[in-house]
């Protein structure tokens, strides 16, 4: 787990190695009402980790006040109930990740609650990249649709053929 966890990579995460070929480097914001962290999402987030299917780059959490500041957490009993939530990953910090960031995160969390902020870079990319590369090929352009828009599409298309 400690290669996949570390804060030791270059500001663009390829770390010190040579030639380093990384898959998609992505992020999320994620709201947690009153501030509550539940084990469940930090065991799947250890999983993805542990199998090598991410490498995590950053992990910044910031409680929301009233006023809609946002206040830095410790990465460690966030909760207060006697368990270490994210201890595991502190010192998580690649660079890529900045105050502004987390400010601009909080913006879109309501007050009373945290934000999570993480960048990872998707290792399970890594081979397919590296073999598009070998030929010459660049990937151009990359995004990401939304799993509500999906849904939502998927619904409509089996409406349609009903």
């Amino acid at each position: 787990m400690t290669d996949q966890i570390d804060g030791s990579q270059d500001a663009d995460g390829a770390g010190g190695e040579e030639g380093t070929t990384l898959g998609p480097i992505d992020y999320l914001a994620v709201e947690f009402p009153g501030g509550r962290l539940e084990g469940r999402g930090l065991a799947a987030l250890l999983d993805l980790v542990d199998r090598g299917i991410i490498r995590l780059l950053d992990l910044r959490v910031a409680k929301v006040a009233e006023d809609g500041s946002a206040v830095a957490v410790e990465l460690a009993d966030l909760d207060a109930d006697g368990t270490i939530d994210l201890a595991v990953f502190s010192g998580v910090e690649s660079g890529l990740l900045d105050d502004d960031d987390v400010a601009e995160s909080a913006t879109l969390t309501a007050p009373g609650n945290a934000v999570g902020v993480l960048v990872y870079e998707n290792t399970w990319a890594r081979p397919f990249v590296a073999a598009l590369r070998g030929a010459g090929a660049e990937v151009v352009a990359s995004g990401r649709i939304s799993a509500d828009e999906v849904a939502a599409a998927l619904d409509d298309l089996d409406g349609g053929q009903a």
